[in-house]
């Protein structure tokens, strides 16, 4: 590493210091990171990245972006377009949300994101994690920010445990708070920094701690990386489930140029049961309209 601290420096000090230098030279070239980014540019960024990597959310970003600069462009354009720009995403709720986000941000805050926490949690869709992350990416604002993966690389660090137990708000800012740097600029900064060592270096499955620069004071690594034993919650499966169909039923929507007939969505899935329940799953989520004559369009769409 290229810092050398002093090693009587308190952990927070040291900490932060390290990742932030580590960051320095790691941080990965991100349109959402650059020093021109909008708030919006954040929002749209955290909403597409939840349960998604960034890989796929890049190309899909760019688009929307390129589409939609500001919530009011949104905010003007129907909900099924941002369903159908969401793409294979996944998750496609978010995409809704991040309309009506944009139409109150339009009709409560003249068009700009608000910079107070409490009215960035009343937007819709907006929830802890996120509120946190715009106030301190776009606003330069201190908040502890935990993602999963800053709550693994706290977990290994602090309490030597090598994954994190399924996230708790009030037990996550519990343990990230004290480490936060006291300047708000520096945290907004180290905010980040702790994500992108958890994303390249401080991995689920192959974490590479010799990389990593604050090894010497990892619980975990000092412990010999024990085996995680605590609770786990299990990856939801994904072939032959009812997210995969309504996935193949909302690809014909979004493939479409206007309403399908019930037929179209009848060859994409040949258990009709399952076939219904999925789609009157996606027409109570809103992610689907019924039109009176019988067929089905995206939200907003005749």
């Amino acid at each position: 590493m290229s810092t050398t601290l002093p090693p009587d420096l308190p952990l927070a000090t040291r900490f932060a210091a390290l990742v932030l230098d580590w960051y320095g030279e790691n941080a990965r070239d991100l349109p959402w990171r650059t020093p021109d980014a909008t708030p919006w540019d954040v929002l749209v960024s955290e909403i597409m990245l939840q349960q998604t990597p960034v890989s796929r959310v890049l190309p899909a970003y760019q688009e929307w972006m390129t589409r939609w600069p500001t919530p009011a462009a949104l905010a003007a354009d129907e909900p099924g377009e941002a369903v159908r720009a969401w793409g294979r995403l996944g998750y496609p709720r978010r995409a809704l949300r991040l309309h009506e986000c944009a139409v109150a941000i339009t009709s409560r805050h003249g068009g700009e994101l608000p910079t107070d926490l409490e009215a960035l949690l009343a937007l819709p869709g907006v929830g802890a994690y996120t509120a946190r992350a715009v106030a301190s990416f776009a606003y330069r604002q201190r908040h502890a920010v935990v993602d999963t993966n800053v709550r693994r690389v706290l977990s290994r660090v602090v309490t030597g445990v090598a994954d994190a137990a399924p996230g708790s708000a009030t037990r996550d800012l519990a343990l990230a708070e004290p480490l936060v740097p006291t300047d708000a600029g520096v945290a907004a900064r180290y905010a980040v920094a702790v994500m992108e060592l958890g994303a390249l270096v401080c991995t689920a499955r192959a974490p590479r701690c010799a990389d990593c620069p604050v090894v010497a004071d990892c619980a975990w690594f000092r412990a010999g990386k024990p085996a995680y034993d605590g609770p786990v919650r299990r990856p939801q499966g994904y072939a032959g489930t009812d997210r995969q169909v309504r996935g193949r039923l909302l690809a014909v929507l979004r493939d479409a140029d206007g309403p399908v007939p019930q037929a179209a969505l009848d060859v994409v899935w040949h258990d009709p049961v399952q076939r219904g329940r999925a789609l009157d799953g996606l027409v109570t989520d809103g992610l689907v309209d019924p039109l009176p004559d019988g067929r089905y369009a995206l939200p907003g769409a005749r």
